[in-house]
């Protein structure tokens, strides 16, 4: 059983004891039937208070369980809420710190719901291509009133309690107490007021829109903008229900559309994000046990945008920074940065005052390696040049103390020869932000052949306190996310050659669900960067082909944003970048150039070429060892690169198409003379897994 049953005086607690987040697993639920059970039959028990053991009072359903016979196992979730609804005797729910998902329905489920300061609520179910589905989308209307609990239905994010409990008119929550300490207490004394009294249903709450033919068509309007797949629609089409149908007629409906959800494409890529997560975090190879080393100081080296980025994590998280520049001016310059970036917080409310004044009092800006003798850890983040990081790591290597962590921000430099510049190769770690550094959520952390097991742990566990998503990779030109890039973006360049537009290619991608398509994001990055890249390459990896094309609007000075005019046109006060009529000059007479006469290209020939090559490549990873697993890659590309969460990745996006048809599909373009024919040969890998597979499904 994960439940405590006790009885306090009159009143009977159920105490969910399902560690961490006390979600609804099975045993949760047949724990809590059997504990409802006991105290309507004990005839001293005149109420009953619910409450989470931990960190939760309830994070809502178990998603391991999904698929699985027990889901479907009585008592489900919606036979313990309807349990609760129908107790003959008051069910008070005690909430504290998160409620989420099922635990939210859960409460809904219960008579009377008393909670502490600082609870989170939430239904974050649009997030897994899902919606509240027990009783969530016909409840929360009731309590809350419609355009509010759609508010929250859709978007998935958490509230406070504070928040809440202000709202004019709500019904969701009967009571706040001063303190989660006391929340048992309190929530025992309110059962006790409520003993003698018919105990009132959600259910039975009047919910309805003065216009709602309107307003739930407004808000599709609004959705189909910003949202992709059927979930917030189907939100959406439940919600109306609750405001125009009665309960039971309502709940069907809700019902329908869960189920239907469960069967999409969308549920199963992002049920694969979440779990990629969680598994991100769990290096196959490194012990359980391994120690980790204290981290009370954090130093950077250099304070352009990258760098101050990079400290700001730290700070947010009160860990002292020490920030190094070359000149007193750079070093003004790049605080200022940081200032401005808490002062635009500030203005926008989203960080107090007192915090901004405590995490500038963090920073130390200094122009001597001698200051970062008492770092526990110091990031590099110099130009992208070998010999440039060599001078800083001979220099850190000197001043530093023993045990502490040597880190660069490199995201294609061989961390082997960056290691090689110091004493002390165990030490040395990449730790790859992605920028801008204090927003990006990615962390990409390269283990070099001799990085110490101790010294990988503690920068896993670091990431957590610095809310970024750590993922492992090994040591190749680009590691994982910027190796894989490049196959996609010399595809993209071939595309050029053979007729396609910047244009056409990006807002086929962005169909497709990238954040942003292949050329907008290169003239964000800057040109000039790219041209570097590919001259870096041609010595290093001469065998690897690119188009020129890229070269010749390099040397039509078109740079980017940053010069007004790259693959696109930029004019000062529009915000969407212009077709250029140089650049589809300068493609016409590339392609004469090169002896290719463009043709057609269809937009799904270049979701599946440039899609595809990430796949192909993301396959010679795995296979060499670089990436642990397969989601790992999805991760990175879902929270690096834009790719759609709601695909799952492109590997996983890659399964869902089926690996003999993306075979199928490569061997196409290896036909292709103008698409590098050698890189389109299929990896290993991939043949293995469609031929497993279809030995399977014969057997």
């Amino acid at each position: 059983m994960s439940t405590q049953y006790e009885v306090q005086g009159s009143v009977a607690v159920i105490t969910l004891q399902s560690p961490p987040v006390n979600a609804l697993s099975f045993g949760l639920r047949k724990g809590v039937m059997e504990s409802l059970l006991q105290a309507n039959e004990n005839p001293d028990v005149t109420a009953i208070v619910l409450i989470g053991e931990g960190k939760a009072f309830c994070g809502g359903a178990d998603l391991y369980e999904f698929g699985t016979p027990e889901a479907a196992t009585e008592p489900t979730a919606w036979t313990v809420i309807s349990a609760l609804e129908r107790s003959r005797k008051p069910v008070i729910a005690a909430i504290h710190s998160v409620c989420m998902g099922g635990g939210f329905e859960l409460a809904l489920g219960c008579h009377y719901r008393v909670a502490a300061p600082g609870c989170l609520f939430a239904f974050p179910e649009v997030k897994l291509g899902l919606l509240p589905g027990a009783g969530g989308t016909q409840r929360l209307p009731r309590a809350l009133g419609v355009e509010t609990a759609l508010n929250m239905i859709v978007s998935g994010e958490p509230i406070p309690t504070e928040i809440l409990a202000a709202i004019p008119g709500q019904k969701l929550l009967d009571w706040v107490g001063s303190a989660q300490e006391s929340l048992l207490n309190d929530a025992i004394e309110f059962a006790k007021s409520k003993a003698n009294i018919t105990p009132p249903k959600i259910r039975d709450l009047p919910c309805s829109h003065p216009q709602p033919q309107a307003y739930f068509q407004f808000v599709r309007n609004m959705v189909s903008a910003t949202a992709n797949g059927n979930a917030a629609k189907y939100c959406i089409n439940c919600v109306e229900a609750a405001a125009t149908k009665k309960f039971d007629d309502g709940m069907v409906v809700e019902r329908e559309f869960f189920m239907a959800l469960l069967e999409t494409a969308e549920f199963h890529a992002l049920k694969h994000v979440f779990f990629a997560e969680r598994s991100a975090g769990k290096i196959p190879d490194l012990p359980a046990t391994t120690k980790t080393r204290p981290i009370n100081s954090v130093g950077v080296v250099g304070a352009g945008l990258m760098g101050g980025g990079i400290a700001m994590n730290f700070l947010n998280a009160g860990i002292p920074v020490t920030i190094l520049e070359v000149n007193q001016e750079a070093l003004d310059k790049g605080v200022a940065v940081i200032r401005k970036n808490y002062e635009s917080q500030v203005a926008k409310g989203r960080l107090k005052q007192d915090k901004f004044e405590q995490r500038m009092a963090l920073l130390t800006p200094t122009l001597k390696y001698e200051d970062f003798g008492d770092a526990d850890l110091v990031i590099e983040a110099v130009f992208e040049e070998l010999s440039i990081k060599e001078k800083v790591f001979k220099q850190l290597d000197e001043q530093l103390k023993p045990g502490a962590i040597l880190a660069s921000n490199t995201s294609t430099l061989d961390l082997n020869k960056i290691a090689a510049f110091t004493r002390r190769p165990q030490d040395v770690v990449g730790l790859h932000f992605f920028s801008p550094a204090n927003i990006m959520k990615l962390l990409e952390v390269v283990r070099g052949e001799r990085t110490a097991d101790d010294v990988l742990a503690t920068v896993m566990a670091l990431s957590s306190k610095i809310r970024k998503t750590a993922v492992v990779s090994g040591v190749c030109d680009g590691f994982i996310g910027n190796r894989m890039i490049e196959e996609l973006l010399r595809q993209a360049g071939y595309l050029l050659d053979e007729g396609a537009s910047p244009a056409q290619i990006d807002t086929a991608m962005e169909k497709f669900g990238m954040a942003m398509g292949p050329y907008r994001v290169a003239d964000m990055a800057g040109n000039d960067i790219s041209v570097a890249i590919r001259r870096r390459r041609a010595q290093e990896r001469p065998e690897l082909r690119y188009s020129e094309v890229g070269t010749r609007l390099f040397e039509l000075g078109r740079h980017g944003v940053k010069t007004g005019a790259g693959w696109y046109d930029y004019v000062p006060g529009r915000r969407d970048p212009l077709p250029s009529p140089a650049v589809a000059e300068m493609l016409d007479a590339h392609r004469a150039a090169i002896g290719i006469t463009p043709r057609k290209i269809s937009n799904q020939e270049i979701v599946d070429r440039l899609v595809f090559a990430l796949v192909n490549e993301g396959a010679r990873i795995l296979e060499e060892g670089i990436a642990s697993r397969a989601s790992d890659i999805d991760l990175i590309y879902i929270l690096g690169y834009g790719f759609p969460a709601w695909r799952g990745g492109p590997m996983q996006y890659a399964s869902e198409v089926g690996l003999p048809s993306v075979i199928d599909t490569l061997e196409q373009f290896q036909q292709n003379p103008n698409a590098d024919p050698s890189f389109w040969t299929v990896a290993p890998l991939m043949k293995r897994l469609a031929n497993a597979y279809q030995d399977f499904s014969k057997a």
